[in-house]
């Protein structure tokens, strides 16, 4: 059976399908069908060639599987459960064993942002399968991340880590929420992901790799692939659509004062319009031409003014994170010398010593903060005779201080890839009013790294630490 025969069918996906969509009928998932038609290259009724031309920009009909395929849709679309249900399909439809050697197993990879996601869709997988009649007997073995079915074939959710991705053999694999992919290990999540997929693919004939996501910034995997090929008669199909255009149940009236509340976030969420707002705030090529490769750390110098910015913690969830630097007078030049991280959970009292025998190793008495200095770091440092003053200029100001001694490199820093990462990954928006924001996306991102080497450079770039407001600790 193709795919459409299955999700009508009764004994296969039917019951599933509908029990996933909460008792919906199928003719609600109409569009969604015949973006499945177009994937799987299955004739169309005109009504539905039409509904293909609106939503991939392209009169032209492939009329054949397309291996590679990319969606952009709105957020509440279904997008999930698409994803679920053609990882099912794929792992059920055909016999793999002709592609694998003997013992060999196949996989079908869903990928997801992070473990959230990646449990909610193996919810939406087991569901499917436990729901229906003729498929719920493959099921051999189900583990907390994985189905392994009698086939040889083992479907398998896993976040955007490309080093778990290799030694497979992979039947398909499918990137879900693709747009939103950032990462503490890596600058380009997604492409170091598909890089690491590729390969696994090669051997499988009729092999399909899927992107889907609601729409976000201009750049990545999702946006490249979107400006190259929409449109194009050859190439992986793309398909674009809105959440009403997929899910014509939605909340027409919620989704219209969403967009009038916040129109740059909700026509991207909804109407799947790629962000303007939202820039890449350096590269990791800017970054590295300031980097002093293989260099981790600088021991003090004699007649060398020291500065030192900290970015508090309190130990339970963000890092807590030492910068110390200098300037090179003679090449104006702000160098970075020291650069520490403890990860949560910690004892305060402990990070807090050992900060402070290094601001006393490069001679220092005093550490500028951010905004949380008002909070418990002023007494726990005067406990170690170091004293901490508010910075003047807000964590946002700093990083927009940092840009030109970066481009014009007049920054030099230590090799710490966690640190490049975490410059890379911001973003800069610009509001309506036209101001400035530079901050991390929202999430499980951190920029405890970069915020303490954008301080510490700033006040070495200055030359002198400007007086904020002086945290007194009784």
């Amino acid at each position: 059976m193709n795919i459409i025969e299955s999700i009508n069918d009764k004994e296969i996906f039917r019951n599933g399908f509908e029990n996933l969509n909460a008792g919906m009928s199928l003719d609600t998932w109409a569009s969604w069908q015949v973006f499945l038609k177009a994937l799987f290259g299955l004739e169309m009724t005109p009504a539905e060639a039409r509904k293909h031309k609106k939503h991939t920009g392209n009169k032209y009909i492939q009329g054949k599987i397309s291996p590679v395929s990319y969606v952009i849709s709105g957020r509440r679309s279904g997008k999930s459960r698409i994803s679920s249900l053609l990882a099912c399909y794929l792992a059920t439809s055909r016999d793999w064993s002709k592609i694998l050697s003997p013992g060999e197993k196949g996989y079908i990879f869903l990928i997801a942002n992070d473990k959230h996601q990646a449990e909610e869709l193996k919810d939406y997988i087991s569901g499917i399968l436990q729901e229906s009649p003729r498929l719920r007997g493959l099921i051999k073995k189900e583990l907390v991340w994985e189905i392994q079915l009698s086939n040889r074939i083992t479907i398998r959710v896993a976040t955007k880590n490309f080093r778990t991705l290799r030694g497979y053999t992979v039947i398909s694999a499918i990137f879900e929420e693709l747009a939103f992919w950032r990462s503490e290990e890596s600058a380009s999540p997604d492409y170091e992901v598909l890089a690491a997929v590729r390969p696994a693919m090669l051997t499988v004939q009729d092999s399909m790799l899927i992107g889907i996501s609601s729409a976000y910034a201009k750049r990545g995997l999702l946006y490249d692939q979107y400006k190259k090929f929409y449109g194009k008669a050859s190439g992986p199909l793309i398909w674009k659509s809105t959440t009403v255009e997929m899910n014509p149940l939605a909340d027409k009236q919620k989704i219209a004062e969403d967009i009038k509340s916040d129109p740059a976030r909700y026509r991207s969420e909804y109407l799947s319009e790629f962000r303007s707002d939202i820039e890449s705030y350096l590269s990791i090529d800017d970054l590295d031409k300031i980097t002093d490769k293989g260099i981790s750390q600088r021991p003090p110098e004699d007649g060398l003014d020291y500065f030192a910015f900290c970015d508090p913690s309190g130990g339970k969830n963000d890092s807590m994170t030492l910068a110390i630097a200098h300037k090179d007078y003679e090449t104006d030049k702000a160098i970075l010398d020291l650069l520490l991280e403890r990860k949560s959970p910690f004892s305060i009292d402990s990070v807090v010593e050992e900060f402070s025998e290094s601001l006393r190793y490069y001679g220092l008495d005093e550490v500028t903060a951010d905004n949380y200095a008002a909070g418990w770091p002023p007494q726990a440092f005067k406990k170690q005779n170091i004293y901490v003053q508010k910075s003047k200029l807000t964590k946002g100001q700093l990083y927009i201080e940092f840009v030109p001694a970066c481009m014009s490199e007049k920054a030099v820093l230590l090799d710490n890839k966690r640190l490049r990462i975490q410059f890379s990954n911001l973003e800069r928006r610009i509001g309506s009013s036209g101001q400035e924001k530079i901050d991390h996306p929202k999430g499980n991102y951190h920029d405890d790294l970069s915020n303490s080497v954008a301080g510490a450079i700033y006040l070495a770039r200055k030359g002198y630490t400007p007086i904020g407001e002086m945290i007194v600790a009784g």
